[in-house]
């Protein structure tokens, strides 16, 4: 006969050991988004700072290691922003011993949609070491002409 309640019995559990019993896992039923793998790793790294001045909207993206020909700066549907590009894997060498590996790489893509103040037909972009800026000069936001109407007797 056991004096141990039912509860602490199975596979990992073991009363003297606290850290070794089942804990109760109330989010283990709900399905969250699948992790993020090493093909879209770099997707997910792609920093992207958006700012507007009064003269237009600048974009900086840090892609460190890329040349300017890897990377692919489009403007689509009008008013949609797209930086693409791709990091690709080093070589690997039978030779080497690897003993981490953080740089990610894999394609990378980043979509934002312009305000309408923007010129889409003027985009310029330059890269120095490893960032891209992309500068969207923008429109003056005409005022609407008010006109004051009297009122007659």
């Amino acid at each position: 006969m056991s004096l141990i309640p039912s509860f602490f019995s199975g596979p990992r559990s073991n009363v003297f050991d606290p850290f070794s019993m089942d804990v109760w896992d109330p989010f283990k039923d709900f399905r969250f988004p699948a992790p993020v793998s090493a093909e879209n790793s770099a997707f997910v790294n792609t920093r992207v700072d958006w700012k507007e001045t009064p003269e237009a909207h600048v974009f900086k993206v840090d892609i460190p290691g890329l040349k300017k020909e890897e990377v692919k700066v489009h403007i689509e549907d009008d008013r949609v922003l797209q930086i693409s590009g791709e990091r690709n894997v080093e070589k690997e060498d039978k030779e080497d011993t690897w003993h981490r590996v953080e740089r990610s790489s894999g394609k990378f893509m980043r979509k934002f949609r312009l305000p309408e103040n923007a010129k889409v037909d003027q985009v310029k972009a330059s890269m120095e070491n490893g960032v891209l800026t992309v500068t969207i000069p923008k429109q003056e936001v005409k005022k609407p002409h008010v006109k004051a109407i009297e009122i007659s007797d």
